[in-house]
């Protein structure tokens, strides 16, 4: 079939031909088409076979010139010989959209308030459907287990090519996680989530288009992590093993003939060193070598592809070997080109809000925005929709602290359960919140499974700040000098330095919750930092308190088991007990051992991994990991709370969100690509 290169009439005219061909399938109308066997999409077969038409496809007018701003890519090919034999059909959700426009982001730095766009242009093996609860297929085409879920197999799409036009297939899979993720010289400790319990997986390429991932013990969440994690499973080993050792013996040499110390250092340079999926590229990391280098960034599956990156922002455009169309036929995206602009300052980013400068936004928007963001909705041309966010505001205590008087006022259990009583939920709530939150104790899972007890949900949550005060006396934390603040136990004084990153946590709440503190004798100083400082200074133990948005769903906790063992998160989250963290990595030859609980919460978080989903021994686990982590408010709750979700008047299929929050990967369950831009 034959590249068509069409614009104005004859496209039109084109795209009428198809619809007629085959019905153009929305969500809002399936004109009596019955729905595929997932959510809201078709692979080609199953969509002609239903609807009992054969699909004609089209392309973007306009993507030869996008190619062309992609340096280092080929030529185009025809669109047949940019598709897959089985390219994903998505049927969108209002209309058929438009192409062309420019999808204007907002992040707060290079690799912070970032994952709201990501999600944007994110695809990975499987995703969850907008219903928040279905896998469907993405880049598989297909999955299976086997009877007792240790091995789980992927059928990858015959033809998928990588943004360059190079095939991508089961290699692929196999490259990242055996030559990337579990290559100690790429990722120095491999996550959690890509171990079952504890213990490396293998990974068998079956042929060209399958592979199989064998696990040591069951872990059944394996699947669902993919469905809702940045982390992809898979990279272009056509472009990153030439330089990796392993897979080619000159890979030093010409590492080093492009400038840099060896292969590892350039694979670094493109993938970075940890599965993040926004890793600067060479761009920036490396502007005096990147003109040298064959391609400005790594080849992507992705719905676009960086072109340009600097400190100030990236700039994208689409993907000429996407591999998903609409019900006429239609190669997605719909939208050409997305710019991301970096602004630190938070209330420079409320301004371009409130302006209408950007496309869409979710994270690091505050509910204390809301009267501000609902009040400018129709001069600024965008829509605001509040909905319940499954993480909420939540604090820790820094139990493995520098200054070794406030790590044992901090680790001790009193002195926690006192803080938490001390603050004011229903305060929180009503001045922080207006009233559309629910006060909680922090129990990990969100929403809260069944195997968890009303009970955990409100331990030491109530208001009684004569309850506090008694509990800092009990354990020596008292007013020696009688100028109304507490000291430690040694007489040294006591301030606890709350640092605040807006993009995880309204410094409103934090302001007040200092109140609440100060109210019962502790005193405290609030500042704003950025996103960067305050996880610099979090993952450096430096902090008395962190302070973040925190809790997940169960099947994110049933494939990844970091939020239960020290220091319990990445990076890029809420994180606490950083010795304890480094003990564990060590195995025991730096860092602080931790108490017995959490040992016995690392050895339960792997029993209920690999536990049938909903039996009574999951729920015995399940509610055992609770048991020890609120049992000893490692982390104190605040308040669900209700968020808004921003976007442009002009953006077409954009369903309504679920949920405000990051678990589901924020905007990848609704399937950014059918989004269209319309003037």
């Amino acid at each position: 079939m034959k590249s068509i290169l069409l614009s104005g009439v004859a496209f039109m005219a084109l795209t009428t031909a198809a619809i007629a061909n085959c019905p153009a399938v929305t969500v809002a109308d399936m004109m009596g088409i019955a729905p595929g066997e997932f959510p809201q999409q078709y692979e080609l077969s199953e969509f002609q076979a239903a609807a009992d038409c054969t699909l004609t496809f089209q392309e973007n007018p306009s993507i030869s010139t996008l190619n062309g701003k992609i340096r280092g890519n080929p030529d185009m090919p025809a669109l047949a010989d940019r598709l897959p034999a089985e390219p994903l059909i998505m049927a969108p959700y209002d209309m058929i959209g438009k192409y062309g426009g420019t999808f204007n982001a907002l992040s707060n730095a290079t690799e912070a308030g970032t994952s709201d766009f990501m999600s944007v242009r994110h695809v990975n093996l499987v995703r969850f459907a907008d219903d928040l609860v279905t896998i469907v297929p993405n880049v598989a085409k297909s999955w299976s287990w086997n009877d007792d879920f240790t091995q789980l197999t992927f059928v990858l799409r015959e033809g998928h090519k990588w943004s360059d036009g190079e095939p991508f297939g089961a290699e692929d899979v196999e490259f990242w996680y055996e030559n990337l993720n579990m290559d100690t010289n790429v990722i120095e400790v491999p996550k959690g989530w890509l171990l079952a319990g504890g213990e490396q997986m293998t990974v068998d390429v079956i042929d060209p288009l399958t592979v199989r991932f064998n696990m040591p013990s069951p872990k059944l969440g394996f699947l669902a992590h993919f469905a809702n994690h940045y982390g992809q499973g898979f990279q272009p080993k056509h472009f990153l093993g030439q330089y990796h050792p392993d897979i080619n013996p000159d890979a030093d040499k010409l590492a080093q003939s492009l400038g840099f110390e060896n292969g590892y250092d350039l694979i670094k340079a493109y993938y970075g060193s940890s599965d993040w999926m926004d890793t600067p590229t060479p761009m920036l990391t490396h502007p005096d070598k990147v003109a040298n280098l064959p391609l400005d960034a790594a080849p992507t599956l992705e719905s676009h592809i960086v072109i340009s990156e600097s400190t100030e922002g990236r700039h994208f455009v689409a993907n000429p070997y996407f591999y998903m169309v609409d019900t006429a036929g239609n190669q997605l995206p719909y939208i050409n080109e997305q710019d991301e602009i970096f602004v630190g300052e938070s209330e420079v980013r409320l301004l371009k809000l409130v302006n209408g400068e950007v496309s869409y936004k979710a994270q690091a928007l505050q509910t204390d925005y809301v009267p501000l963001l609902m009040e400018s909705q129709e001069k600024g041309g965008f829509v605001i929709d509040l909905k319940p966010d499954i993480t909420m505001p939540t604090f820790a205590f820094n139990v493995t602290s520098e200054d070794l008087e406030k790590r044992k006022v901090f680790g001790d259990l009193k002195f926690r359960q006192a803080m938490s009583v001390a603050m004011n939920r229903d305060e929180i709530n009503e001045v922080a919140m207006f009233g559309l939150g629910t006060p909680q104790q922090y129990v990990g899972f969100s929403p809260s499974p069944d195997f968890i007890t009303p009970e955990w949900e409100q331990h030491f949550a109530q208001y009684d700040p004569d309850m506090a005060k008694s509990l800092l006396d009990e354990i020596g934390v008292v007013d020696k000098d009688g100028d109304g603040n507490r000291e430690l136990p040694n007489g040294d004084a006591l301030t606890l330095n709350l640092q605040v990153a807006t993009q995880g946590m309204s410094i409103k709440i934090v302001e007040l919750v200092g109140q609440h503190w100060r109210a019962v004798g502790i005193n405290n100083t609030v500042k704003e930092v950025t996103t960067d400082e305050y996880r610099s200074a979090q993952s450096s133990n430096q902090l008395d308190v962190t302070m973040y948005e925190k809790s997940v769903p169960l099947t994110t906790v049933l494939g990844n088991p970091e939020i239960f063992i020290p220091p319990f998160d990445n990076y890029f989250n809420m994180r606490t007990g950083m010795l304890w963290g480094e003990y564990v990595e060590s195995d025991g030859a730096a860092g602080v051992k931790p108490p017995d609980y959490v040992f016995t919460m690392m050895e339960d978080i792997n029993a209920f991994q690999a536990a049938p989903v909903g039996t009574p021994e999951s729920d015995a686990l399940g509610l055992k990991l609770v048991a020890n982590m609120t049992g000893n408010l490692l982390f104190i709750g605040t308040v669900k709370e209700q968020k808004p979700i921003y976007h442009t008047a002009k953006l077409k299929n954009f369903p309504e969100f679920k949920t405000a929050s990051y678990a589901y990967y924020r905007a990848y369950p609704y399937r950014p690509a059918q989004w269209s831009l319309e003037e």
